[in-house]
């Protein structure tokens, strides 16, 4: 990596909390997923199309802009209107899809979580935090149903666990075992923020940072990252697994930022 970064952070937040109308940008976002789903339609069906004029283009984008700035609250931070532009994008990719069928909700008695299965046979890998003294534990698969879950290892000093189902068979994601940590390397991540699962976004990654109270440095990203994407899979370009998301902190010189935990440190402190 570039560049160290040695700041502490002025507020760490498991929670991974925003404060913004859920239900409001839950409805904006589904609007968007319609519209790039019609979008990707008409390319289909019209393939050989003349070409639409930029300048009206231009001009058109600019009104759409003013509008949409218009029509949402104050209360949404800019990281809250690229979440629903870029999650309503992917949702089309094909490798998108194909992550997700990995990605599970994790729930507990009165919260959930995200994490993602990491073999065939049903381990899970998700944050501590998010298990961390639940008795019933459910993990949902989006589409191999709902599995019972048991906690079979789990490191609170790198805010990582793993949970076992009984199953066959399963879509599962892919550790990188020696993962590279570049600034600015673009990333993609998988999760269940607010009321939405299986939500795709996009970030990059800022550098390394050593928290008060942990032996080992996590990674920052500027990325949208929210309340139950705790858990969800850091994802680089070669569609391997580099790091576990576990919260969010307001950083000295980068402001609100994302954290996640490096995989290597599952294969350090978790998979001996």
């Amino acid at each position: 990596m570039d560049k160290r970064e040695h700041n502490k952070p002025d507020v760490i937040d498991e929670d991974l909390y925003e404060e913004f109308d859920e239900e409001e940008l839950y409805e904006l976002v589904q609007e968007e997923k319609k519209k790039a789903i019609e979008r990707a339609e008409q390319r289909k069906n019209n393939p050989t199309r003349r070409p639409f004029p930029k300048w009206i283009f231009w001009i058109i984008a600019v009104a759409m802009v003013i509008n949409v700035l218009a029509l949402i609250p104050q209360t949404y931070s800019i990281p809250a209107i690229e979440f629903l532009k870029t999650s309503a994008s992917l949702t089309l990719d094909e490798d998108i899809q194909a992550y997700k069928q990995a990605v599970v909700v994790v729930e507990t008695e009165n919260s959930k979580g995200t994490g993602f299965a990491i073999s065939s046979d049903g381990a899970i890998l998700t944050n501590h935090h998010v298990i961390e003294d639940k008795r019933n534990l459910t993990v949902a698969f989006p589409d191999h149903g709902l599995f019972e879950a048991e906690v079979v290892k789990s490191e609170p000093s790198i805010d990582l666990a793993v949970l076992q189902v009984d199953g066959e068979e399963l879509p599962h994601l892919t550790l990188a075992e020696s993962p590279a940590f570049e600034q600015d390397q673009a990333i993609q991540f998988i999760g269940n923020p607010l009321r939405f699962n299986g939500i795709a976004n996009e970030g990059n990654i800022i550098g390394p940072t050593k928290l008060d109270g942990w032996e080992e440095q996590v990674i920052m990203i500027e990325a949208p990252v929210y309340r139950g994407n705790s858990g969800s899979p850091i994802i680089n370009e070669q569609g391997n697994v580099i790091g576990v998301i576990f919260a969010t902190l307001n950083h000295d010189q980068h402001g609100k930022v994302g954290l996640f935990v490096p995989i290597d440190l599952y294969f350090k402190y978790v998979k001996k």
